[in-house]
């Protein structure tokens, strides 16, 4: 964070500061805090207006019947906008804060300037990836909706009628993006049609959009109150959504496909070298290289994967190669049917729940549900993911579990998938981030991929205390996950610096993990159609490690983990430096008490 323009001033006055009375000194501090809470208080506001669905899931009713505006023009107002925010800030003098302003000002502070510096690349209009776009963002908005009233089935017909601008603004981004050379790799692409396709249904009522209508009437509506609107959300449906889908459809497959990348790296589009240092500073937080990153990589795979060979030998086997390819090839291993897939689950979820309270002292209200992965989508997204509830609204979070190529889904992986996105994972991070005393804008807006998958990652590190890996099969399936993200050090840098091709990052995750062909070629298409991200959930468990292990080491006997974690989540997700600096302070309160 560079020190602000009344910072460098008051410098010379420090000796006069030093003679302040306390009254004097508090008022000082109040006074900041005044100034810096008005921007975060104005930043609030100005995000919900522009995100009216993060607002309706928040509660907030003021922009019910709104969707986002998506054009690039808009995102250069939003920009200007930041920038002014910025030049606010750079007037405050964040040594009279508080250290919990502190936070604030270099959460947001940090917040607006990433939002800038995206700006300024040409890949901005790169508004999609292989895995999602805003067809399926838009399908997905009802999942944080509330559906109570006559006036939220409202608002929500109201948005569905807004969809041909929402489709409109974002073609014409990705024409923008034809035109630059900012193209995703074909090679990352294929069936992606399917997640446009795959929402068009010829009856209404088997459409995605249409399932707030299946669920139970609300109590306070009555029956021909729904029906009137269950009928009109079919005709919305059906002249409407389903239109501006054949479109897509139509765009995606003449205009896009002919015109996608042939290189999979994006240091093959313009400024792309410039703007993948930018991606990893973004997902990291920190100002390390692609080739730092890339060595750091290099060397958890080999420590990962003799610890391999041990597990393989205690399962009774010459080699890691033999037990993993048993691992791959046993039906025992897999379900017959989504349900058995669903159940696994259901099952070792329940188990871990029982545990929750042994390595967390303060664990979050908020309750989580198990969903499949919606069919358009599952054959080429990733194994799992979680979907954030709301408190405010009275909506649970979700696990999402893949349950197509049920023969690539084993049993094996799941207690290590299951930590990493329920719980101690996302759902519980970001449930308790949702219940903390700090502004709004860091429970529900601040988002560091960093602190929030290198917590998930943790957590399945976590999963050994909890004794979830009770067979050679399911410790193996924890270090494939590990093996997995250090993988992706050393792919993603190898992709995107260094010239790799796609068969060059399948080979190398296929020596070196146990996961599943169809997991493999699915992952290898995300980091080549999603640059940086990826690097986020190694970095950030390496920090959170080496930071228990130094409280370890420094408090001794006076160690306590349970503490050490609520001081982990007890800021909300944050910059790594950040969350540095708050295990530092409670070490040295610790040393002291």
């Amino acid at each position: 964070m560079p020190k602000t323009t009344l910072r460098n001033s008051l410098l010379t006055l420090a000796s006069l500061v030093a003679f302040q009375t306390p009254a004097l000194a508090q008022e000082g501090t109040a006074q900041k805090s005044q100034e810096l809470h008005r921007i975060i208080d104005a930043y609030w506001a100005y995000s919900l207006e522009q995100s009216p669905v993060l607002a309706s899931s928040l509660g907030v009713d003021e922009y019910a019947d709104q969707v986002s505006d998506v054009s690039l023009e808009a995102a250069d107002k939003r920009v200007e906008t930041a920038k002014g925010w910025l030049k606010e800030l750079d007037a405050i003098d964040q040594d009279a804060l508080s250290e919990n302003d502190k936070t604030n000002f270099g959460v947001l502070y940090r917040s607006l300037a990433e939002s800038v510096e995206a700006n300024s690349y040409g890949q901005r209009t790169i508004n999609f990836t292989n895995r999602s776009g805003w067809h399926q963002s838009f399908a997905s908005m009802q999942n944080n909706l509330p559906f109570r009233t006559e006036g939220d089935y409202k608002s929500y017909i109201a948005r569905l009628k807004q969809y041909p601008e929402i489709n409109r603004q974002s073609i014409a981004v990705a024409n923008q993006a034809i035109a630059g050379g900012y193209v995703l790799p074909c090679v990352s692409m294929v069936g992606y049609e399917t997640s446009i396709s795959g929402l068009i249904t010829d009856e209404p009522e088997d459409s995605r959009f249409y399932q707030p209508f299946k669920r139970p009437k609300p109590d306070m509506m009555d029956r021909a109150t729904f029906e009137r609107l269950a009928g009109e959300a079919e005709t919305v449906i059906s002249t409407v959504i389903r239109p501006e889908l054949e479109e897509h459809l139509n765009w995606y497959e003449s205009r896009y496909v002919p015109n996608c990348a042939k290189d999979p790296g994006v240091s093959a589009q313009p400024g792309g070298d410039a703007y993948y240092a930018f991606r990893i500073r973004q997902m990291t937080t920190t100002d390390k290289t692609a080739d730092e990153i890339h060595n750091i990589g290099l060397s958890e795979v080999a420590r990962i994967r003799s610890e391999m060979v041990e597990v393989a030998k205690s399962a009774g086997y010459d080699s890691r190669e033999a037990f993993i390819e048993h691992l791959r090839t046993d039906p025992q291993y897999y379900a017959k049917t989504p349900e058995e897939l669903m159940e696994k689950v259901a099952r070792i979820t329940k188990i871990i729940d029982g545990k929750m309270p042994e390595i967390i002292g303060k664990l979050a209200r908020l309750p989580y549900g198990l969903k499949e992965i919606p069919a358009e989508t599952a054959e080429g997204t990733t194994t799992a993911y979680y979907n954030p509830g709301s408190p405010d609204v009275g909506i649970a979070g979700f696990y999402y579990v893949n349950t197509s190529k049920l023969d690539q889904r084993p049993f094996w992986e799941i207690p290590a998938l299951s930590v990493h996105e329920a719980v101690p994972g996302h759902h519980m991070q970001i449930a308790l981030q949702q219940e903390l005393d700090m502004p709004d804008f860091r429970k529900y807006g601040a988002f560091f991929t960093a602190f929030v998958e290198g917590w998930g990652l943790y957590s399945e590190r976590l999963g050994i205390e909890m004794n979830l890996y009770d067979t050679p099969a399911k410790d193996m399936g924890r270090l494939s996950y590990e093996m997995w993200r250090a993988c992706r050090l050393v792919v993603d840098t190898g992709l995107h610096a260094k010239g790799w091709t796609k068969q060059q990052a399948i080979d190398y995750m296929t020596d070196n993990t146990a996961l599943s062909p169809a997991n493999i070629e699915a992952e290898v298409n995300r980091y080549i159609s999603w640059p940086g991200q990826a690097l986020a959930y190694k970095m950030g468990e390496l920090k959170i490690r080496e930071l228990r292990q130094k409280a370890t080491t420094e408090l001794g006997d006076r160690f306590d983990l349970r503490e050490f974690h609520d001081v982990v989540l007890g800021q909300g997700a944050v910059p790594l430096d950040i969350l540095e600096a708050q295990v530092n302070r409670w070490i040295a309160r610790e040393s002291d008490s």
